[in-house]
């Protein structure tokens, strides 16, 4: 090699290394592939949901399942349950990488009925926090042109039992509150929660042209204390209905948005800190004439406050009655959770901060329209989710 060619070359490999000892790391775009599944999917429900724990707590697979200190199971297993007409399957993820396990849609289905409970309407899923739950109840349909509604949200509460030698069954106070004059409960899954360490119960009503959201819950700050006599329930129909520290009733509504032609009543993304606040927000989708507006609301000082809009989202999906359409994960680590749902034709999944307003931080294309669920898998940086396609695949992403 002549001296100028040599020259060249020595320049060459120490500019290249050069760029290597300077070169800042480049976060990875967004990977997104199709889970091999032997059949296709309708239905799928996220980590926390009753079906992925039922699974989590079945024998059905081998996990290894924490216990709490008095044994009750830790309810953080990173599972998601995924079933069609064919089959089902559990997904779970280890050190990055996610595990299936096929289930027989038989199993599945016989897990999936509690959702559903008796006196439920049809096709509705019932929300739980611990002992209480919670389910819309007497449909109702106004005329023959509007959809059907839920007269009553159903409260069920189980109460402690003292210990005995013979086995006693649970006792459950049961409270049925009304949506209010001129209104009714919408077929929305209703979403229970604590707040300032009480449990609340938010909810969407529907009425003459248009829809709000409800806060339910007990007024009164020593609420949800076991009643002092063991085995013994805290029943309402023992006090005085002029007593509120015992009543289910609505703490807050929102204003009432209009549903024009196309439109739909709002739908519950999510509820979580999800904006370094230190309380709960709760993340809405509102269609008043079809077009998803995603709102950030917070519940403060006993009202309900619009803290945020954004337009071009949705979680209105044609698929399987009571999908979940968003999830919610902390894909950066930095303790704070982003909300993943679609875009308004569901053609992409978004990632959005919900910090300091509504920003999109990424935008996510898909192989086929999101359809019949979203839900997050693992957490920090190794988080994956999960997106139904309406075809019955099932989209993997890697954020």
């Amino acid at each position: 090699m002549s001296e100028r060619g040599a020259l060249s070359a020595f320049l060459a490999v120490s500019i290249l290394v050069a760029s290597l000892l300077g070169a800042q790391p480049v976060r990875a775009d967004p990977v997104v592939t199709i889970l091999d599944l032997p059949f296709r999917a309708r239905a799928m429900r996220g980590p926390g949901s009753e079906v992925s724990l039922a699974v989590a707590t079945s024998g059905l697979l081998p996990l290894a399942r924490p216990k709490g200190l008095k044994g009750e199971v830790v309810e953080d297993v990173s599972l998601a349950v995924l079933w069609g007409d064919e089959g089902g399957a559990a997904l779970t993820l280890a050190d990055g990488k996610v595990a299936t396990t096929l289930l027989g849609v038989e199993a599945i289905d016989g897990l999936a009925v509690s959702e559903t409970p008796r006196g439920a309407v049809a096709g509705t899923r019932r929300a739980t926090l611990g002992p209480l739950s919670a389910h819309l109840s007497d449909p109702v349909r106004p005329n023959a042109s509007e959809f059907e509604r839920a007269g009553t949200l159903t409260i069920r509460e189980r109460q402690p039992v003292g210990m005995s030698a013979d086995p006693k069954p649970v006792p459950i106070v049961t409270t049925a509150v009304t949506a209010g004059h001129g209104a009714a409960f919408a077929l929305r899954r209703p979403i229970a929660i604590l707040i300032d360490g009480r449990p609340v119960i938010v909810a969407v009503t529907a009425q003459e042209g248009g829809s709000a959201l409800v806060v339910v819950g007990k007024p009164s700050a020593g609420l949800g204390k076991p009643s002092a006599e063991p085995g013994k329930p805290s029943a309402e129909s023992t006090k005085s209905p002029a007593e509120p520290d015992k009543a289910w009733a609505i703490l807050a509504r929102s204003p009432v948005q209009a549903v024009g032609p196309g439109g739909q009543s709002l739908t519950l993304a999510a509820i979580g800190d999800v904006s370094k606040a230190g309380q709960p927000r709760i993340a809405a989708v509102a269609a008043p004439d079809g077009a998803g507006i995603l709102q950030l609301w917070a519940y403060e000082a006993g009202a309900l406050r619009l803290v945020g809009e954004a337009t071009g989202y949705t979680t209105l999906s044609p698929g399987e009655g009571g999908a979940d359409l968003s999830a919610v994960l902390d894909a950066d680590g930095d303790g704070v959770a982003e909300l993943a749902l679609p875009v308004a034709d569901r053609s992409a999944l978004a990632i959005l901060s919900l910090k300091d307003g509504i920003r999109e931080v990424k935008r996510i294309p898909l192989p086929g329209l999101a359809a019949f669920g979203v839900a997050a898998i693992g957490h920090g940086p190794r988080t994956r989710l999960l997106v139904g396609l309406a075809d019955g695949r099932v989209a993997l992403i890697s954020p």
